[in-house]
């Protein structure tokens, strides 16, 4: 059910590399997104090696990059969710926000409105991400 101009509230969370948990030092390397109205979850990645790398020389690359589309895969649902398959675009968003101690963290959760939820999720990597 959509707003009175079209749009629906949508919730989103960067996803953020820290290569080294314990410097506490990170960026941004993807986007969620989730939008209770139209049941729909989706993550966009982009991963800078050059600013893994600055802050870790012997980060495993190919871990975070794995990392991240293991997010995509669950936010993707069917096969690649694992066992989050079987639970609906509000649960996978929920799970992937919760607080890890891990490369790969998710940040607070912020708020907005969006008539197209899929395009949201492109601008927001645009505008916080690349």
């Amino acid at each position: 059910m959509s707003g009175r101009d079209g749009r629906d509230v949508y919730e989103y969370a960067l996803l953020r590399v820290v290569p080294r948990v314990e410097r506490g030092e990170c960026f941004n390397a993807g986007v969620l997104v989730y939008c209770r109205a139209k049941s729909y979850v989706a993550a966009r990645t982009h991963l800078d090696e050059s600013k893994l790398r600055a802050l870790d020389p012997a980060a495993d690359v190919s871990g975070v990059r794995a990392a991240l589309h293991a997010v995509e895969g669950v936010c993707a649902g069917g096969a690649a969710a694992g066992q989050a398959a079987r639970d609906d675009a509000g649960r996978r968003f929920r799970w992937l926000i919760a607080p890890r101690s891990t490369v790969v963290q998710p940040g607070p959760v912020h708020t907005g409105l969006t008539a197209d939820p899929e395009a949201e999720v492109e601008r927001l990597l645009d505008l916080l991400v690349r």
